[in-house]
């Protein structure tokens, strides 16, 4: 018998201002490793004003981690120490795999509305110092499968017999955006295995079978175990981003933009970076 996943934890996320003054929504962060693994943070922005954006993210250091940033909408230039230089653009996606290390920029252009969200996925120990990858996704790339009031767009990972954009190198995730009519219903099998959660970008649903508990958009929403994701759009229908992954079960040292396992680590990864080492 197959058992329905049931709301474990809802979340709003906190307004933040990170870079030189980017105005973004940390939906999780820092504290929500342990229930959200391997998922570390997930920084959500939707903005009609170029004052909030603009000053953007200039050149930082990762190592240890995945970043994926998706738009929805919106103009980023970006930069990295790989050589790499581009722009990321309405339904694109950049999939960098920081590995041993990497350093880049993000600078979104002023547009009529910059709205997406950047995803850290954790890499798992013994991949922690593997070679940086960039990864451009385009969004004429991003396989959309239409079920007639639902659209889901398969950034990474796969759906159903459908594969994404992306096969994850390092940990097998799926990230979906999906966009579902007034009332549609979202019912799809699930590796019971994997942690599962969504952010609600606009619109309200019910989830698993409780229907009468609608949560409404800007917010995440954990699941617990269970082998099928179901979803009821309210009478305005949903847009949302879903992500699900194995957990990875390790210890996490983490210190801005840079995560290990220890200690030893995370503080060798900071000397390198005083020594300019840091880029192997």
């Amino acid at each position: 018998m197959k058992e329905t996943r049931r709301i474990k934890r809802i979340v709003t996320g906190q307004n933040a201002v990170d870079g030189a003054g980017v105005r973004l929504v940390r939906e999780i962060g820092y504290y929500d490793t342990k229930d959200f693994d391997p998922f570390l943070m997930l920084d959500a922005f939707d903005s009609t004003d170029p004052a909030d954006y603009l000053k953007g993210f200039p050149w930082h250091p990762h190592r240890g981690i995945e970043t994926i940033t998706y738009l929805i909408s919106g103009d980023i230039e970006h930069g990295d120490s790989l050589g790499n230089k581009g722009s990321i653009l309405d339904g694109d996606c950049q999939w960098m795999t920081a590995g041993s290390g990497i350093i880049h920029q993000e600078m979104p252009r002023a547009s009529e509305r910059l709205l997406g969200a950047q995803l850290w996925l954790n890499l798992p120990a013994k991949d922690k110092m593997t070679k940086p990858v960039y990864r451009p996704v385009v969004k004429k790339d991003i396989p959309v499968i239409d079920e007639t009031d639902k659209r889901i767009h398969l950034i990474a990972g796969s759906y159903k017999t459908h594969k994404g954009a992306i096969q994850g190198d390092h940990v097998n995730a799926n990230y979906f955006d999906v966009e579902a009519d007034a009332n549609a219903e979202w019912i799809f099998d699930t590796d019971p295995e994997h942690t599962l959660f969504i952010y609600i970008i606009s619109g309200a649903a019910s989830f698993g079978e409780d229907n009468d508990n609608i949560i409404h958009e800007k917010q995440v929403v954990l699941f617990t175990e269970g082998t099928r994701f179901k979803m009821k759009a309210s009478d305005n229908g949903i847009r949302l981003l879903l992500m699900s992954g194995k957990p990875l079960m390790e210890p996490i040292a983490w210190g801005g933009p840079i995560v290990m396992n220890t200690r030893e680590e995370l503080n060798l990864a900071f000397e390198e970076l005083e020594k300019k080492t840091f880029i192997k």
